[in-house]
């Protein structure tokens, strides 16, 4: 399933964000609050970001985010580890 989302022009006009930036920047945001939530998991919210694992880690330490690791997360590591 994929999912579109229409963000009402009154919001984007607001963000102050380059509009070139404006997707690949909503995306990371989307994707550290859900991660922050304990919504979706490290691997996840790196695949959603579109940024690999290091630098997913760099983004949460620099915002003061503890990284949660559950069994989610040691399958993910385990798989990439394995090269899946």
């Amino acid at each position: 399933m994929s999912i579109t989302l229409h963000i009402p022009d009154s919001v984007t006009a607001s963000l102050r964000i380059p509009e070139a930036e404006m997707v690949a920047r909503l995306k990371v945001e989307l994707a550290v609050a859900l991660y922050g939530q304990t919504i979706l998991s490290f691997g996840k919210a790196g695949e959603l970001a579109g940024i690999g694992r290091q630098q997913l880690a760099a983004l949460l330490e620099q915002r003061g985010m503890a990284r949660h690791y559950g069994l989610e997360e040691l399958e993910e590591d385990s798989a990439y580890a394995r090269g899946e």
